[in-house]
């Protein structure tokens, strides 16, 4: 770790980029932009994407997290040129941090938890900046013996530059952190195991991570990462960072409140398409248009530039327009083995342009070919006799317009008189796809059996 390295260009022909998630749960729609961000980043610019599995916190890490990330990130049409586990580099950790104790950046603590506390309180009372006062630094020898021989075990911070870190974002732009106003970060546990703040340094440095997109919630910490980075031995301006605006909810709270509910296997249960999906996230925070492309198309035209510095708003409703677009153009061969079984093509086209989601596709096929309860009709002879007046088989797309015509004639019904008792006896719904398209589909017995509740027809 003791070798310089070499400041990237940012538009060179080498970039990699990176994606690191911890395996402690599900993605949401948050890590999912980040990912979407740095992997469309990646492409657009000829360069690498690295896929980083940070399993350090081994105690809440799970394996079937692992293959979740994994299979989220195939969803979305997300693919990487190299991939590891943190816990497969162990070594290289542990090479970084007798370094930097070796050069005096690296110091034993031995504060408890509630000592730690009492301080922070103390000077907020005084109406001090709860910052770490470093008062480990200043035991003698003589007193960590002490302290080993009582049985207390260090954690290690690192001490940070007495500095303001700079750098110039690609999103944000001037950035400034002033070291001095931030507690020495931890970087070893008590029991030795590395915290991420070291390990994320480490890997970057060694696996030749160029440019980093993170939210901007990791500001402060990319201040720290940078002093660490020098500290194991790169140039200053090594990496080039982005910090994506942070996501608010329709009302603009903070979105992680609704994180559960929008884990991409939810949404993907849901029936929300990785391509709304992705064109949501990769335009949002930008006066862009979504486009509706496969993700290599949307790597072609992605621009971090036009990403405001403004907090992003997610709207749900903005991403089920865009579904519900989609959706519309999606031939039958791209849904067919996530429909109902026995729906047919004519049936998609039917429906397709009148769902937001997917799993919409289940109540229309319940719809067409099952039994539904229709509300009580105020007027039944209406329904009986628009039920007389249906034709005989086959049915096409001209049936409905051919039938309706003669209930208006007979009954003297028209506009919503006439087909709103109809659609709701036949659907049992306010709204929905064309009658013309569902009527063939539904059949005369059916139809009829809807129009005449309890006649037994």
């Amino acid at each position: 770790m003791g070798e310089h390295f070499t400041p990237p260009d940012q538009y060179r022909d080498f970039m990699k980029l990176r994606f690191a998630p911890s395996p402690t749960g599900m993605l949401h729609v948050g890590n999912a932009r980040l990912a979407i961000a740095n992997a469309l980043f990646a492409r657009r610019n000829g360069g690498k994407f690295q896929l980083r599995i940070d399993d350090t916190d081994t105690g809440r890490s799970k394996e079937s997290h692992v293959e979740a990330i994994r299979t989220d990130l195939n969803w979305l049409g997300i693919t990487w040129d190299e991939t590891f586990r943190q816990t497969e580099r162990l070594d290289r950790y542990a090479a970084a941090i007798e370094k930097l104790k070796a050069t005096g950046r690296l110091y034993p603590c031995f504060e408890s938890e509630h000592e730690l506390a009492a301080k922070r309180e103390t000077q907020i009372r005084q109406r001090r900046a709860p910052v770490y006062d470093r008062a480990m630094l200043k035991l003698t020898p003589e007193q960590r013996q002490q302290a080993e021989a009582n049985g207390k075990v260090p954690y290690w911070r690192f001490r940070l530059s007495d500095r303001i870190v700079n750098w110039r974002d690609l999103v944000m732009g001037n950035c400034t952190v002033k070291l001095p106003s931030v507690s020495d970060p931890v970087l070893v546990r008590t029991d030795g195991t590395v915290l991420y703040t070291l390990a994320s340094v480490v890997d970057d440095l060694a696996t030749g991570i160029t440019h980093i997109i993170r939210g901007e919630d990791h500001v402060t910490n990319t201040g720290v990462q940078i002093d660490i980075a020098e500290a194991l031995g790169a140039r200053p301006d090594h990496f080039r960072f982005a910090h994506l605006p942070l996501l608010l909810d329709e009302n603009g709270g903070k979105l992680s409140k609704r994180f559960d509910a929008m884990s991409l296997r939810t949404l993907r249960q849901d029936g929300v398409e990785s391509e709304a999906l992705v064109a949501y996230l990769a335009r949002l925070g930008s006066s862009d248009d979504p486009i509706l492309e496969p993700f290599a198309e949307q790597a072609k035209v992605y621009d971090i530039s036009h990403i405001s510095k403004s907090a992003a708003r997610f709207d749900t409703r903005q991403l089920l327009g865009l579904n519900h677009k989609l959706l519309g153009q999606l031939p039958f061969s791209a849904v067919a083995d996530r429909l109902p079984e026995g729906a047919t093509e004519e049936f998609w086209l039917a429906i397709r342009t009148n769902i937001e989601m997917l799993s919409e596709a289940k109540q229309w096929f319940a719809v067409v070919y099952g039994d539904i309860v229709p509300p009580a009709e105020e007027d039944p002879t209406f329904t009986k006799e628009a039920a007389s007046l249906l034709p005989a088989e086959p049915w096409d797309t001209t049936t409905w317009k051919n039938w309706t015509a003669a209930v208006k004639e007979k009954t003297g019904r028209s506009g919503k008189a006439l087909f709103h008792p109809l659609r709701l006896a036949l659907t049992g719904e306010e709204n929905g796809p064309e009658l013309r398209e569902l009527l063939p589909l539904m059949g005369r017995k059916r139809v009829l059996a809807r129009l005449l509740p309890g006649s037994g027809n």
